[in-house]
């Protein structure tokens, strides 16, 4: 393979990670809007877009292999194919956690109306801001705005946990909406993790530009806690959260 097919596949494989980027980013997107409208059509449409997901995935990855077994990259090069190899798998299971939120939808279609609470699209949202932006800084080989991104993580999780602690409260309230509660505290988590998956993203993308690894900024949702003091927000003298 001549170094100008190799600089020709090489840019091709990274432009698509992007694609497969932009496809779970628009699948988180549309399961949460799946949720709040209680649209089954729309999650069956999510679960069966990820196998196009999955298909670019193991194009990537394949690609991938064969320009490093075909020809001997030079160090930065090696850099960049190291992290869409790793890239590739965090955009994998933001994907599964689109699926998972989906699937979600369907299992409470059946069930009485639970709204969810305001703060998970503003969640959702927040999450795709940092996705998008990881992905920015990955195809601009931008050093200073993959270190930028996890910043913004502190966000993310300040409202996985108010989130949190509504529903928990509302269990309190009505015992009978604890399944639909719990199952939207797992898509809060699911934010929450896909928050994380892009922090991964601009670890590697530092690497990938400054040849060191680093890890980056992040906070940690400590959901042992919560449980560990859920007696006291289950208590009936408990004030609602503000």
């Amino acid at each position: 393979m001549g170094r100008e097919n190799f600089h020709r596949i090489l840019d091709e494989t990274q432009q698509n990670v992007l694609r497969m980027g932009s496809l779970v980013e628009e699948a988180i997107a549309k399961a949460v809007d799946a949720l709040t409208r209680s649209d089954v059509a729309l999650a069956e449409e999510i679960l069966k877009a990820d196998d196009y997901i999955d298909d670019l995935n193991v194009l990537i990855e394949t690609n991938c292999l064969n320009l490093l077994a075909l020809q001997q990259p030079m160090a930065s090069d090696l850099r960049t194919i190291a992290a869409m190899l790793d890239i590739i798998i965090d955009l994998e299971r933001i994907g599964d956690h689109a699926c998972d939120i989906a699937q979600i939808t369907k299992n409470l279609a059946n069930e009485p109306l639970l709204r969810p609470p305001v703060d998970l699209p503003l969640m959702a949202a927040k999450a795709r801001e940092m996705l998008r932006e990881a992905l920015d800084a990955f195809a601009h080989h931008d050093a200073e705005m993959a270190h930028k991104v996890p910043e913004k993580d502190d966000e993310v999780d300040r409202l996985y946990r108010r989130v949190f602690s509504e529903l928990i409260q509302f269990m309190a309230k009505d015992p009978k909406a604890i399944g639909r509660a719990s199952n939207l505290i797992l898509v809060a988590l699911y934010l929450e993790r896909i928050a994380d998956h892009s922090t991964n993203i601009c670890e590697r993308v530092v690497y990938m530009v400054e040849g060191v690894p680093k890890k980056l900024k992040r906070s940690v949702v400590e959901f042992n806690e919560f449980i560990a003091h859920s007696d006291e927000i289950l208590s009936p003298h408990t004030e609602p959260a503000t």
